[in-house]
């Protein structure tokens, strides 16, 4: 694919996100998205660059070139989509929060392997494959999913102090 369409790929994703973040702000309740949105980043951020480093991925195009990662996906499209399966299964059941981490991994893996063969966003080195993509995809989301129910519980029991 030619580097001016994938640069539109790019800008595509780029507004795809912002106006998906926008849509969250508009739905309680905003702090835990904002708290799920900001974790998520940070954790994305944190093993996207473990595995830049130790060569596993590599993204020759980038929007923004100060990183070695994929700011979209990192600080925008992954946030999101892990508020959205929150959405999705706030105040669900075990079973539940297990089975609809497959609607947003899925898809995600399909789109990154259809990226990393189509396109020169995002290129597998070292043995990755979309094995590990998925593995890390659905260990994310559980554990983001994990740590905003103890906020919730922290502060449901704090709300029972001062009742």
């Amino acid at each position: 694919m030619k580097k001016r369409n994938e640069k539109k790929i790019l800008l595509f994703l780029l507004g795809f996100g912002l106006l998906s973040f926008m849509n969250i702000l508009r739905k309680p309740p905003i702090k835990d998205w904002l708290i799920i949105f900001l974790v998520k980043g940070y954790i994305s951020s944190i093993l996207d660059k473990f595995v830049v480093k130790k060569g596993y991925i590599k993204y020759p195009l980038k929007l923004i070139k100060i990183f070695d990662t994929s700011f979209i996906f990192d600080y925008l499209l992954f946030p999101i989509t892990c508020v959205y399966y929150n959405l999705a299964t706030y105040q669900k059941n075990f079973k539940t929060i297990l089975i609809r981490v497959l609607y947003f991994s899925v898809p995600m893996t399909m789109v990154e392997q259809w990226l990393e063969r189509k396109t020169n966003l995002i290129q597998y080195k070292k043995g990755w494959s979309w094995i590990f993509t998925f593995t890390s995809l659905n260990i994310t989301f559980l554990m983001v999913r994990g740590i905003i129910s103890l906020v919730r519980v922290k502060a449901e029991s704090e709300d029972r102090k001062f009742q």
